[in-house]
């Protein structure tokens, strides 16, 4: 019998295009954040620091600069200059160095480096366009309260009745009594209808402005029979009242700062005590901000 061939077999192996390729990806993706975390870092010591620091910064980066002195080492290229004192070279194989000390920046300064005061010439400038634009924002509110008394019906008439004008504390509104319009009933602290929404139309003009209220009352020099009841208790209670009935026509309750009842002691009048101008209640709206002289507005 013949000898038997061996079967031939064929291995097939089949290879995969496009499968796992490794976590090269990772890596690059590692490069990046880290990157980009230096360039967030970056951004925020250029926020935080001062020229002087930024200085210091610059200098310590730049080790290798060389020194313009001439006076150093034996002078001239190659001949021993040094960037720490003047004289020979110490060390044959240090680096030259810039050392810089690196100072917090005086607490209320920034960028001051010269020490002339410019900060505090900011801080003034700053001040004073805050006012301003304080000031614009009473205008505003003045003009708007005129334009409701006007434009009101019921209120023809009481514009006699308001006087608005600036002082040092503020923007001040007046209600003041006439011979013919009285804002109290007689000897009470009563508010009369027309004077109720007269205070209504204020607290709309003023319910947007950030500014703190303080509210006084005051009276003329007339008296009372009794001694228990007297102009002291009466301005306290008008102005008390027209505290309550601002609140009532929605001013926040946590604007009132003061309220006070002065009696006859700060008439309007001063030639005529007992004038019905001198009764009146006050309301200011009191600045946030300081008044400066004139000059540095």
């Amino acid at each position: 019998m013949a000898d038997e061939v061996a079967p031939i077999i064929i291995k097939k192996v089949k290879k995969v295009v496009g499968g796992h390729h490794g976590g090269a990806w990772k890596v690059a993706y590692a490069d990046f954040v880290t990157a980009m975390m230096a360039f967030f870092l970056l951004l925020w010591l250029l926020n935080v620091t001062d020229s002087v620091q930024k200085q210091g910064i610059s200098d310590y980066f730049a080790p290798t600069v060389a020194s313009t002195s001439s006076e150093t080492g034996s002078g001239g290229i190659l001949g021993g200059t040094s960037m720490q004192t003047e004289g020979a070279m110490k060390s044959n194989t240090g680096v030259p160095s810039v050392t810089s000390s690196i100072s917090p920046p005086e607490e209320g300064k920034k960028d001051d480096a010269d020490g002339d005061g410019q900060s505090e010439i900011d801080e003034e400038e700053f001040l004073a366009r805050l006012a301003a634009i304080e000031e614009a924002s009473f205008e505003d509110a003045k003009d708007q309260l005129k334009q409701a008394i006007a434009a009101d019906p019921e209120l023809e008439g009481l514009a006699d009745n308001i006087i608005i004008d600036m002082i040092p504390e503020g923007l001040r509104i007046q209600i003041v009594d006439q011979y013919d319009e009285s804002m109290f009933k007689s000897g009470s602290s009563t508010i009369t209808p027309r004077v109720k929404r007269l205070i209504g139309k204020i607290a709309k003009a003023i319910e947007n402005l950030p500014n703190s209220l303080s509210i006084s009352g005051h009276t003329d020099s007339s008296g009372f029979a009794g001694n228990s009841y007297t102009n002291w208790e009466l301005s306290s209670d008008r102005a008390n009242a027209s505290r309550r009935a601002l609140i009532e026509t929605g001013l926040d309750l946590e604007r009132i700062q003061r309220v006070s009842g002065k009696a006859d002691q700060d008439p309007m009048i001063e030639d005529d005590p007992s004038n019905p101008g001198n009764r009146r209640i006050s309301i200011v709206l009191i600045r946030e901000t300081p008044v400066l002289p004139k000059n540095l507005k």
